[in-house]
């Protein structure tokens, strides 16, 4: 019986020996060329679930990827809570505008983090609602043969959302204990959402937690900042969970190889070799060809050759290494899959 490409993601996601790596988009996946191939397009696909889930399935549809995966932004979670944000583009994600919460450490000025949403409420409407209704549509039109990849916000990035980020960056410093009870409030939310996203049909949930990259974190502030809520939001829930962190995180993939995910995605700035080294097998690992260059501004043949370089290192899911540009060209796209539908280990 031949292996499904959904056979080959969950495979890879549980570390076993293949023959080739999947390949499968695990972060942000919509290019305007799929949206204009299957008629579903930004900035509606964020807010509608069917053309969501008709968008999200592109990627396997349009180039063969052996995935699907919704949503395409990190603002649904923020919006939700509160965040003003402006989804009105074609070629570009959401942008939150307005932070609905008083964080000030000069002042001293601080809003009670814990008088958001309640986490019961938070699930039931919004964007959050229409993501885990696309997840579901894809479960059924897609779920057989490709794995359903549902993408959410790690808790330490939503609560700078909150309070911006800048703040919250600047509060590790004047004042810790304000940032903590934020990144305890929402971590319940992520928690909660994390596992509505699985039970709505998702195979794997890939969170992003971009403000904990070391170009913000200091490396020995990563456990008491991000990856504690990690621990007591990803790894609680029943299923595969992919931690995604932007930058270069090879000073702290030992600590995210801790965290009780299944897996890690990460960057081209991370030599793939060295990460694969780091992470002892700990998990698997998803990555890392780049979103900027090769696959925005490079040709198919630089693309074949990062794919090949990141399967030859022994990544088990081979990916963008970050969400991908709208602008990317359909023949860098392609040429993601083609350079691993062909590799042999």
């Amino acid at each position: 019986m031949s292996m499904t490409p959904k056979d080959r993601v969950i495979a890879a996601m549980n570390k076993e020996n293949l023959d080739r790596p999947a390949v499968a988009i695990f972060t942000q996946s919509a290019t305007i060329g799929q949206m204009d191939k299957v008629g579903a397009a930004w900035p509606e696909a964020h807010k509608d679930a069917a053309l969501m889930a008709k968008l999200a399935a592109a990627q396997a549809d349009v180039f063969g990827y052996e995935a699907v995966r919704a949503s395409f932004c990190l603002t649904a979670e923020a919006e939700r809570l509160g965040c003003k944000v402006a989804v009105d583009k074609k070629d570009a994600a959401p942008m939150i505008k307005t932070h609905p919460f008083k964080f000030d450490p000069m002042t001293g000025e601080y809003d009670d983090p814990f008088s958001i949403m309640s986490v019961d409420e938070f699930a039931k409407e919004g964007r959050v609602k229409v993501v885990q209704d696309a997840v579901s549509m894809l479960k059924k039109s897609h779920g057989d043969k490709y794995a359903v990849i549902a993408g959410n916000t790690g808790p330490f990035t939503l609560a700078g959302h909150m309070v911006s980020t800048e703040n919250l960056i600047f509060g590790m410093m004047m004042a810790p204990e304000e940032v903590d009870k934020w990144v305890l409030a929402v971590t319940p939310i992520v928690k909660t959402y994390t596992q509505a996203l699985l039970d709505a049909g998702a195979d794997v949930v890939q969170c992003s937690e971009p403000s904990a990259s070391t170009d913000m974190l200091a490396p020995d502030m990563f456990e008491e900042a991000a990856g504690a809520s990690i621990k007591n939001s990803l790894a609680k829930v029943s299923g595969m969970t992919s931690l995604h962190i932007c930058g270069d995180t090879y000073p702290i993939l030992d600590q995210m190889a801790e965290l009780g995910v299944t897996a890690l995605s990460v960057e081209e700035k991370v030599d793939p070799f060295k990460a694969i080294e780091k992470v002892a097998g700990k998990v698997a690992m998803v990555g890392n060809v780049g979103s900027v260059r090769p696959l925005y501004q490079g040709t198919p043949a630089e693309v074949k050759e990062a794919a090949i370089r990141s399967a030859q290192a022994g990544f088990n899911v081979i990916s963008a290494g970050c969400g991908v540009a709208p602008a990317s060209a359909d023949e860098n796209m392609q040429a993601m899959v083609d350079a691993i539908m062909g590799y042999k280990k």
